[in-house]
């Protein structure tokens, strides 16, 4: 088999499309095709389905991807070993909430990259129960999570920092004038939330269940920035961590509620599995994080 074939049986794997993983690999379409279907005639099965636009797995290819993904860790780990001055180089991927996305690793990504320019780092967003699986099968080296603290028997979970959350309303919201709000306060209130499996939400849902309080309205939205503007212009109000609203707080556009949110903070946590292998890269990313996370202790203490 082809590394190279691997590689882009990964990628379609990944996004779920031919024409995706070219635009992904910078391929012509009619290139991702031929390679799986080269792969295909090797291995004499089917690698994947097409359900219209769609494309999935088959069983065989369900098979197949931890060992295209162990292959390829496996080639990373001899080109270190064999590197004279281990120079940390190759890919690492990484996955995280939209969240801790957008306002917790972009500096973190920023000061590796000046680092260690011969390292290419791959983002992907998701939600926490679908990275822990990504750390699993090995699909992504790192993933950030955002929830109540956990472990798991076969994942490293390192706790980073506890974020302070937030309940954000309009300045001139009638709560906004409160000294404190508690529960109840919220009981007729339109909500904005993210999509359903967020683990805060789900968190804070439960916490207003324990007082009977049931929002009159809930609105989903699709992205943390969505959900800031609707409230800004007077929709609802809405929960999120503390570090998302931040800066729209100081400048007087947003007001964070004030109110007791030890019972539903969550914790910002990195995790990957056990029994992985830390390239010198990755070894440097996780050395980097952790550094950045005693200035987030540093600061969430002064808050």
């Amino acid at each position: 088999m082809e590394l190279r074939h691997l590689y882009t049986f990964k990628v379609v794997a990944e996004v779920k499309g031919f024409t995706k993983a070219a635009e992904t690999l910078s391929y012509a379409q009619s290139s991702v095709t031929a390679q799986i279907q080269a792969l295909e005639e090797e291995l004499g099965t089917k690698l994947f389905d097409r359900l219209g636009k769609k494309v999935i797995l088959t069983a065989a290819g369900e098979k197949l991807l931890p060992y295209a993904l162990r292959m390829f860790e496996l080639h990373d780990a001899a080109i270190q070993e064999l590197t004279m001055d281990n120079i940390p180089a190759g890919t690492i991927t990484i996955g995280a909430p939209e969240s801790l996305a957008a306002f917790r690793l972009p500096a973190i990504i920023r000061e590796y990259t000046r680092r260690y320019p011969h390292v290419k780092i791959i983002l992907r967003p998701g939600v926490c129960w679908e990275l822990r699986s990504f750390a699993r099968s090995g699909e992504l080296d790192v993933v950030f999570l955002l929830e109540p603290e956990t472990q798991e028997h076969d994942l490293h979970i390192e706790t980073l920092v506890m974020e302070k959350m937030a309940i954000i309303a309009p300045p001139d919201h009638p709560l906004a004038l409160l000294p404190a709000i508690t529960a109840a306060d919220i009981q007729e209130e339109t909500m904005l939330h993210t999509e359903p499996g967020c683990s805060y939400r789900t968190l804070f849902e439960k916490y207003l269940s324990s007082f009977g309080v049931f929002p009159g309205t809930d609105l989903e939205f699709w992205s943390i920035e969505a959900i800031k503007n609707c409230v800004m212009s007077g929709l609802g109000l809405s929960f999120l961590p503390l570090i998302t609203v931040e800066k729209e707080i100081a400048e007087g556009k947003l007001r964070a509620l004030q109110w007791n949110d030890e019972p539903c903070r969550v914790a910002t946590q990195m995790a990957y599995h056990k029994k992985k292998w830390l390239s010198p890269a990755l070894q440097e990313f996780l050395k980097l994080v952790e550094q950045h996370a005693q200035t987030w202790n540093e600061k969430s203490r002064q808050v």
